[in-house]
């Protein structure tokens, strides 16, 4: 039998809407400050280049490449054609980010108490990796907003029982998984906290027809990335430094917030995680912060998948556990009482009087707790305000597609051709195409949109030979490690650019922008001339 918490009927009440409420302002404004960063980097690229093609041409995109955030694309199809730019492009994240916010202090609401609620979504709102996606154009903010509902709505299903309980976590959970087809490792997760809970059948049997759904809305999404799976070849097993690094992201990456944050956490662990056929918050949160990072650590041991951004949704469980924490240390500082004996009551005549004051006194001493958290955790923020500053620096992204096209704007002339190197340094003139205006691509042989491919289709090694050999000068757009020794591209056309520009041409002038290099070629001059 399920036990109803005192709590419950309270969570719909105006009082604690203000818990709820007030994490979801505090992310919006972290997220909201340095949104316009001057500049987008690769990833961002690609959705604003994307998300900004025709309704068939994202599908058709989508049977080669990237299906995988096919949803997340056209999500953002009508919110770029409003007004196409960076902070239309991040404010789908920042939304998704403050609502997580407030969901986390949510579900810290129902499951303890209003102020845990509190504690947690602005713990939450605080985390340096918390705002680092709520400014990133990508889909993993809205992963974590939807993740941070699917597990609210299971609290409540498995509290309240019914089809329609189900039914809305199911939908939660079905667009969450196909966002991003790793959200599905919530269902781990979830199914460890019904354990830990000892649900009733009815539960257990609610949830798994649930799950069986959401999978199998899944599955042909899973059936299409798995023919895209080169996409993350990139990725490589993860290192003994993960785990430590994936700490520093959830519990903070200064010491003095990561220290008392695993201590509260540790704290919160103490007490029996849930009592029979009841959620407890630490029987929800723990198996959120701990399955699903572990498990795609674990395989990725063997098949590279692991990468922080895919287990951000698994952040909430953090705040939600160092929360519980603060309150068990609440609760045990509350057990240490005055002794009353020797106390002297006021005379009849003062007993009004006297009422009245111990009435203030109840009603300050109720707040105080809940202040003091919301001072430390300003205090943590305090300390990893210079994380949060240096984050909204362009130069902490891998590059700056801005600062490229800008270097391209100013040597570049109406007319003189440039080749991309390898093809998807083309990223940069497809998102901010001014920079590149009136160049001639001379490898492009069908423009992306219309090829179906994130960065367009290429001539053949042919006819690109032939192009070349017209040309006394070329601009090359390349990636740094194209032009090493030791890369060797299997494509065609990849090693033909390398070849002529290699042999037949030789540079003239550099200009190096973090993560691309633009450099002009000249044609060498025939042998024994001057």
């Amino acid at each position: 039998m399920v036990v109803r918490r005192p709590q419950l009927a309270a969570a719909v009440r105006v009082p604690v809407l203000v818990p709820v409420l007030v994490p979801v302002v505090v992310m919006f404004g972290i997220g909201l400050w340095g949104i316009d960063r001057g500049g987008m980097w690769r990833d961002e690229a690609v959705t604003f280049e994307v998300a900004r093609r025709s309704l068939p041409q994202i599908w058709h995109l989508l049977h080669s490449v990237d299906a995988v955030h096919g949803l997340y694309y056209l999500l953002m199809h009508p919110v770029l054609a409003v007004h196409p730019g960076e902070v239309a492009l991040r404010l789908p994240s920042l939304c998704a980010a403050a609502a997580t916010a407030g969901l986390v202090a949510a579900l810290g609401a129902r499951l303890a108490r209003p102020r845990v609620g509190l504690w947690a979504g602005l713990l939450y709102a605080v985390t340096p990796m918390a705002g680092h996606f709520a400014q990133e154009g990508r889909s993993y903010a809205l992963v974590a907003a939807g993740a941070a509902a699917a597990t609210l709505l299971l609290v409540r299903a498995a509290d309240s029982g019914g089809t329609l309980p189900w039914c809305a976590y199911g939908g939660g959970l079905a667009v969450t998984v196909l966002l991003h087809e790793l959200a599905v490792l919530l269902l781990l997760a979830h199914a460890a906290a019904l354990a830990l809970a000892r649900m009733p059948r009815r539960v257990w049997r609610g949830w798994a027809l649930t799950a069986a759904a959401v999978l199998l809305v899944l599955l042909p999404l899973v059936l299409v990335s798995s023919g895209q799976a080169g996409q993350v070849a990139w990725l490589r097993p993860p290192g003994g430094g993960a785990v430590e690094r994936l700490l520093r992201s959830f519990a903070g990456p200064t010491r003095l917030v990561l220290g008392p944050y695993l201590l509260l956490i540790a704290l919160a662990l103490r007490a029996p995680l849930a009592r029979r056929g009841e959620f407890s918050l630490p029987a929800v949160a723990l198996p959120l912060l701990l399955l699903p990072p572990a498990t795609l650590l674990a395989v990725s041991r063997h098949w590279p998948l692991y990468d922080d951004r895919y287990v951000l949704y698994a952040l909430a469980g953090a705040p939600l556990l160092a929360a519980a924490g603060a309150e068990r240390l609440l609760e045990a500082a509350s057990r240490l009482r005055f002794p009353a004996e020797g106390l002297r009551l006021p005379a009849a005549e003062g007993l009004h009087a006297y009422a009245q004051a111990q009435a203030h006194v109840r009603v300050h001493v109720r707040h105080a707790p809940t202040l003091l958290g919301v001072l430390a955790i300003t205090l943590a923020f305090a300390s990893q305000l210079p994380v949060l500053r240096a984050d909204r620096d362009p130069a902490r992204r891998p590059d700056n597609l801005a600062a490229v096209a800008a270097a391209a704007s100013e040597r570049l002339r109406p007319g003189d051709p440039v080749l991309f190197l390898p093809a998807l340094g083309r990223r940069s003139a497809l998102t901010y195409p001014k920079g590149f205006e009136g160049t001639r691509d001379i490898a492009l042989q069908e423009p992306a949109p219309v090829s179906g491919t994130l960065y367009g289709r290429e001539t053949g090694p042919g006819e690109l030979r032939r192009r070349l050999d017209g040309l006394d000068r070329v601009w090359v757009v390349a990636a740094p490690y194209a032009l090493t020794s030791a890369w060797y591209p299997r494509n065609a056309t990849e090693r033909v650019k390398l070849t002529v520009v290699g042999e037949e041409f030789v540079p003239r002038a550099e200009f190096v922008r973090k993560g691309s290099v633009l450099r002009l070629y000249v044609r060498r001059p025939p042998a024994g001339t001057g």
